[in-house]
């Protein structure tokens, strides 16, 4: 599974011209499935999310967590970090098929709201317009199979 996390001020999505998902202060979620990927990596790579320290303290140190800012996530479903990317036009025979893709997908929508958390969500496989207001800018790459 991998995933870009971005610190955002705010961020929504569009889909069909009609805004579907949207947040404040918290982290944009770009997120993509394998074709190895579990649960339990679902529930890994969610807990650690959830618990990166990114957010600044009173001493402008990042040490404070989503929870600690209440912060909100906005997740989109995007196959396209499986890139292959050896030629001019990308392959995605790395990505996971959506049978397994939008399972675990949605399994992470799941695990972060069980915890408390605001998520919104974007519609797996829909053609979306995704917007957010960079914070830091913050930006962070997350590769399962390096954790």
């Amino acid at each position: 599974m991998k995933a870009v996390i971005t610190r955002v001020t705010e961020a929504s999505v569009e889909i069909e011209g009609k805004i579907t998902g949207q947040i404040g202060k918290g982290y944009l979620v770009l997120l993509g499935v394998g074709p190895e990927d579990t649960e339990e990596i679902t529930e890994k790579l969610a807990e650690k999310v959830m618990n990166l320290r990114v957010f600044e303290d009173e001493a402008g140190k990042m040490n404070l967590n989503l929870e600690q800012v209440e912060g909100q996530l906005l997740v989109i479903s995007q196959f396209t970090l499986y890139a292959d990317l050896k030629s001019r036009r990308p392959g995605f025979s790395k990505a996971a098929k959506p049978s397994l893709a939008n399972p675990l997908y949605q399994h992470f929508i799941k695990t972060c709201r069980a915890r408390g958390f605001h998520v919104e969500e974007g519609e797996f496989g829909a053609d979306m317009k995704v917007s957010s207001i960079n914070d830091g800018p913050v930006t962070l790459l997350f590769d399962t199979d390096q954790l």
